[in-house]
């Protein structure tokens, strides 16, 4: 990929830092909607050099670091993982948001164990898109099988839901946003970006979208939205 912004502060809602780092990509890869994986290498030293350029331009500003990539965090490399520890050590960072699969369920808990051990509490967020069985598992393709919101909210703390894809409609996405609500401690709602993947967005139902429901939940300090994806400064 040509070169992408990998650090950004977010001053508003939930005030943190956030950084883009690069893994060895998806293990999935199978998401009708998804082509971020492609910011991805097999090469652990070069991608561990460029995350330590974003990482070390975390400051602790607002001791909340926000650390995502195109995929899930155990896809980054050890030395990574461990740059980032070292971080939250050195500038005073209390809260740590990590992104993950649901097939990464059993690495949650251990993750979580470690960086407790230095007093930094984990949120980890999942990528959920809809708590609609249909749309989530046929028409997105994410691999989570038939698992409900309130399993998901036993192991992760937020959820990502997306917005504008075919099939969908406004009474739906409200659905998944108050489904959201009631089981995890924040959403992200991204509105869906045109990529080389196979499902495209619908624009007419994104602007439909952008003017009713997310004007009535732009104030929610539990809810983000993105109408872009690079609305956090990065990408």
């Amino acid at each position: 990929m040509g070169s992408l912004t990998r650090y950004a502060v977010i001053p508003e809602k939930n005030p943190r830092e956030i950084v883009l780092l690069r893994g060895r990509g998806c293990f999935w890869k199978k998401c009708t909607f998804c082509d971020y994986h492609i910011d991805s290498s097999p090469n652990e030293a070069e991608s561990a050099a460029i995350n330590e350029e974003a990482l070390s331009r975390v400051t602790g500003c607002h001791g909340v670091l926000e650390v995502i990539n195109s995929g899930s965090f155990p896809e980054l490399d050890s030395v990574t993982m461990g740059r980032i520890r070292k971080v939250c050590w050195e500038k005073n960072i209390r809260q740590l948001h990590l992104e993950a699969h649901w097939r990464y369920l059993p690495l949650l808990e251990p993750t979580r164990a470690a960086f407790a051990e230095d007093a930094v509490t984990v949120k980890f967020k999942i990528g959920v898109e809809s708590f609609i069985h249909n749309y989530r598992e046929v028409i997105l393709n994410k691999g989570m099988g038939k698992v409900q919101p309130r399993e998901m909210a036993r192991h992760f703390n937020e959820a990502c839901l997306l917005v504008g894809f075919p099939g969908q409609n406004l009474l739906s996405i409200r659905k998944d946003i108050m489904t959201g609500l009631q089981w995890f401690e924040r959403i992200c709602v991204n509105v869906m970006t045109p990529c080389t993947a196979p499902l495209q967005p619908v624009p007419i139902l994104i602007k439909r979208f952008l003017s009713t429901i997310a004007v009535e939940f732009h104030e929610n300090p539990r809810v983000d939205i993105l109408p872009t994806n690079t609305a956090w400064g990065i990408g």
